[in-house]
This record gives C-alpha cells, structure tokens and sequence, in this order.
C-alpha cells in the first residue's frame, strides 16, 4: 500500500497494475475534503509509477462506487469558499485521473451518481455491475455537477444523454447506460474487479509506449489538456533526438553546441 495521506483512499501496485479503492463503504464512498486530496495525490504518485501499464478506479462495498461529494464536508460553507476551494480541488484531482498516462479502467462496483458519475467519466474505460444505476441528481439539490459534470461529461456521452440526466433528472439502469455509451461492458454482481483486471492484462500486453502516446493524442482530440498534450508530444520527439544529447553535453562542458 502507498501512502495517499488519507487512509480511505487506497493506492496498490502489483506489477503492472495499479489500483485506486475509496474505501468508506459506510458512507457510500462519499469524499470529503481530505478525500479529494488524497485522490489528487494518488493519481499523482500512480502517474510516477513507470512500470505501470493501467490503473483501476473503483469502490468499496457493494453499494455505491462513489456517492460523490459528501454533502456534511461542503454544505455549511460560505458560497465564495465553496466555489473556490471545493468545486477547484474536486476538478483537480478529476484532471490529474483524467490526465494519467496510464490508461483508467473504472470497476463500478456500485451505484453511480453525481460526483461518482464525474469521477467515473474520468476513466478511459467503464465496466459496470448489473445493478448499477447512473445519475446526475444535483439539480435536485439545488447546486450544479461541479465537477466537470456539464464539461468532461458532456465531452465523452454526448449533450443529449447528460441533458436527460442533469436537467431531467433521469436515472439510468445498466441496459440504458450501456446503450448510450455511458459504460462499455456490464457484468454480474461482484464481478467488477475481475474484468477490470481482465482488461487490464489486455492493455499490458500491448506497446505501453504506444499506448501512452494513443492515449494522450485522444485526450487532444477531446480537448483534454489540449495545450499541455501537444507540448508533451513535442517534448518527447525533441528528448528523443540527438540534439538533445549534444546540448547537454555542451552545456555540462560550458561550450557552444554544434548541433
């Protein structure tokens, strides 16, 4: 186990496979404050592992993958704070899971709602239990899918699906959800983990350079991190050129490179 900083969010590695659990099954996987930051901080640390090929994200429990934000962490806070101190973590640790360089497969163990749907949306692949139902209930409350729930969201099912689900407020069955794109697969109660896994091995055994690559240049075709994505591709043609070599040596020897 590596240290999160928040022993309700767990971070193994074995192998090739790095996994991240929310484990508060008693409150529905719900995050709070120090919740989010340790998840900002595992998808950090999962991000350093280079022998990683691919992350799980999933839940403890049987319940709820991740109820989202727990309502008692945010709601007595003074509109400006929760603006700018709640809703701005949550979307960092959602972009640093969005953006690893591992690809994310999310083992949704459990009902999947709100900020869950969020955190969900940050994986690169869905597997779904049977049982699990899919929302976006906010509105209900009175407050907005904050974290990327009308951006990210919106980006990879498709305005109409999350219009149904943040306006009307629709809860969707795994059947719907599969249908609209919503979740890849769905599996038997319980089985999650394994085809999670199984997926995982899948990604293992293929290029993890190419993979890495595959998937940052689809993440600039959703406009994710578009800006950084096209500076990081540069940098790695650049580091990979003899250039480089050349400067350096240059530069430790204190002359002029001749490139």
């Amino acid at each position: 186990m590596i240290d999160t900083g928040d022993s309700r969010i767990e971070l193994t590695v074995e192998g090739h496979l790095a996994t991240i659990r929310i484990n508060r099954p008693d409150k529905l996987n719900a995050l709070d404050y120090g919740m989010v930051q340790a998840l900002e901080r595992a998808a950090l640390l999962a991000d350093g592992e280079s022998a990683v090929r691919a992350v799980i994200l999933t839940g403890a429990g049987e319940k709820s993958f991740c109820a989202g934000g727990d309502i008692e962490a945010w709601s007595s806070w003074p509109p400006e704070e929760f603006a700018m101190k709640w809703v701005r973590l949550g979307h960092r640790a959602f972009d640093a899971l969005a953006r690893l360089r591992h690809p994310v497969i999310a083992a949704i163990n459990g009902h999947c709602l709100g900020g869950g749907l969020e955190l969900a949306v940050t994986a690169d692949i869905r597997i779904a239990e049977e049982h699990v139902k899919f929302g976006q209930p906010e509105s209900g409350l009175g407050i907005i899918a904050g974290w990327s729930g009308t951006q990210r969201a919106v980006r990879r099912f498709g305005v109409q699906t999350v219009r149904r689900m943040a306006l009307a407020g629709e809860i969707f069955t795994t059947e719907q959800a599969l249908a609209l794109g919503l979740t890849d697969k769905v599996v038997a109660k319980g089985e999650s983990q394994a085809a999670a896994r199984a997926m995982a091995e899948q990604i293992a055994a293929r290029s993890p350079q190419a993979t890495r690559l595959t998937k940052l240049m689809m993440n600039m075709a959703e406009g994710e991190e578009r800006e950084a994505a096209a500076e990081a591709l540069g940098g790695f043609v650049a580091a990979a050129s003899t250039d480089l070599a050349t400067g350096l040596e240059a530069f430790r020897n204190k002359r002029k490179p001749t490139f």
